[in-house]
């Protein structure tokens, strides 16, 4: 047991010990206000907080809806397209009647053909999808074909092809004439016997 050698207040703190505490006190009374006005001032724009997050709410919303109503729902199924896709297409009636179809009829191009390079040229290659033709030969004709347009797409020249492939500048070689003038286009190239067009002059 100590003895008390000085005075002391009720709470049996020294005078000095008391000065303390109550400076603590003071100093934390005149901190705490300063403390309520800083939340105040953090807070007293938060209307402006409160709108931004409905602004934003409201365009995910309707970013989510919009993705609901755009994006087919066979989307993503087997991979990043159409789920669907593969049996809407194999649902399309056939639009090319393939190579076998033409020459079973066309006998006399498919002997023209083995003549020339052309040989390995399917038929709808060069005069488009002809399903229709095929299937109702008699009403439904093929368009004739612009040769200077359809030649070029395979043999204008291009650095990009084959040194081999047989190109020009469709500009220069031709003159402005279309390719059967002088070609055959089934048996290209040109020999003693006049192209098909000239022979029926």
């Amino acid at each position: 047991m100590t003895s008390i050698t000085g005075p002391c207040d009720a709470n049996h703190r020294s005078p000095t010990e008391s000065q303390l505490f109550k400076s603590i006190a003071q100093f934390c009374a005149q901190l705490a206000p300063g403390v309520r006005r800083r939340k105040i001032n953090l807070f007293k724009d938060i209307e402006h907080l409160v709108r931004l997050a409905v602004v934003m709410a409201v365009a995910l919303v309707a970013f989510v809806s919009l993705r609901a109503l755009v994006v087919p729902h066979s989307f993503g199924q087997y991979g990043h397209y159409r789920g669907a896709a593969i049996a809407e297409i194999a649902a399309r009636p056939a639009a090319f009647a393939g190579h076998d179809v033409c020459e079973a009829c066309h006998t006399d191009v498919v002997d023209q053909k083995k003549q020339g390079k052309h040989v390995v040229v399917p038929c709808e290659a060069c005069h488009g999808a002809q399903a229709k033709h095929a299937d109702d030969p008699a009403s439904v004709k093929p368009a004739k074909l612009d040769t200077a347009v359809v030649c070029a797409r395979c043999h204008e020249a291009n650095s990009a092809k084959p040194k081999a492939f047989p190109q020009v500048a469709t500009a220069d070689h031709s003159g402005g004439l279309a390719c059967d003038t002088c070609h055959q286009p089934h048996r290209p190239k040109i020999e003693d016997t006049p192209p098909a067009t000239e022979r029926k002059k």
